[in-house]
């Protein structure tokens, strides 16, 4: 990683005995440090116990993303999983109760590897 990476980091978050750069909110600074022991280690920190739902999640929002170079929408997601999962499952109230921190557009960002949304305080 490069100088110019390291300015943009507030901080750095140990993973597999190497430190990966992040900002303040726990986002990538560069996307190509994901793993799946990125997202272990943020969820630890942020107290969320990773499921297979959480692992569905993250993984259709890489792939969302390397398909369509952004992040996918909250109505895109809840279309999906609600086809996947059902309609209790798959609704906007059980995607934010299993991403506390900001629902599946934050939270699910920062644990798939995923920059913040544009407007995103």
């Amino acid at each position: 990683m490069g100088d110019a990476y390291r300015e943009f980091a507030a901080r750095t978050l140990r993973v597999d005995g190497r430190d990966i750069p992040v900002d303040s909110e726990g986002y990538l600074i560069d996307l190509d440090d994901w793993s799946e022991g990125f997202a272990r280690a943020l969820a630890q920190e942020e107290g969320l116990a990773l499921t297979d739902e959480h692992w569905q999640v993250i993984r259709y929002i890489r792939d969302y993303h390397a398909e369509h170079r952004v992040q996918p929408q909250v109505r895109a997601m809840i279309t999906h999983f609600t086809g996947k999962w059902g309609k209790e499952k798959g609704s906007n109230h059980y995607l934010h109760e299993i991403f506390p921190r900001g629902g599946p557009q934050k939270q699910g960002n920062r644990l798939a590897g995923i920059r913040r949304t544009k407007g995103e305080h």
